[in-house]
Order: structure tokens, then C-alpha cells, then sequence
């Protein structure tokens, strides 16, 4: 039975990765992560945030640097692969079909 908190983190994983393809360069420190996930009413902490961009760069979702106190996260191939539908990664909420 999936938990509560599953879907969360599956549902802030899909944004995570969302918000890094918006971007020209397909990437995003933690701090806008923040930002962003709220504005999907998940108000989550940094340390928080950074577990979760952890969780996907062991997937090989995001490749992650370190800069200070913050991370930069970066989309990989399989991470955009996630979400055209081309693969599923387990533990990441699935995109919303294309309209047609």
C-alpha cells in the first residue's frame, strides 16, 4: 500500500524534474527548488530537498554539484527519458499524457 508520504515524494520528484527541463540549460539549485515545490503547496526544507535530489541522482535522473551550501541539479538523459515516457523510474510520479 503506498503511503502518503510516497506520493509526495513521487509527486515532488516529477516536479523536481519538470522544473529542470523548463530551463534553457536544463538546470536548477536548490534554493529554486524550494521555491518551485511550493508552489505545489509541498513547502519542504533544504535539507529535505537535497535528500530528494540525492534520491535522483542514484536513479541517474540529475547529476548534482555541490556550490556552497546549495546543490545544482542538472537533467540527464534518463531523467527526460522519465518524462517522455519512454522509461518509468520507480518512485517517481509518472507525467500526465501528452493532449492530443
Amino acid at each position: 500500500m503506498t503511503t502518503l508520504d510516497e506520493i509526495l515524494r513521487g509527486q515532488a520528484r516529477l516536479i523536481i524534474l519538470t522544473a529542470l527541463r523548463a530551463q534553457v540549460d536544463e538546470a536548477l539549485n536548490s534554493d529554486i527548488l524550494i521555491h518551485e515545490l511550493a508552489r505545489f503547496a509541498i513547502r519542504k526544507d533544504r535539507g529535505w530537498v537535497h535528500d530528494e535530489l540525492s534520491w535522483l541522482k542514484d536513479r541517474g535522473a540529475v547529476t548534482l554539484v555541490e556550490a556552497g551550501g546549495i546543490r545544482i541539479a542538472r537533467l540527464t538523459e534518463k531523467g527526460a527519458q522519465h518524462l517522455d515516457r519512454i522509461i518509468a523510474i520507480e518512485g517517481v510520479q509518472r507525467p500526465s499524457r501528452p493532449e492530443a
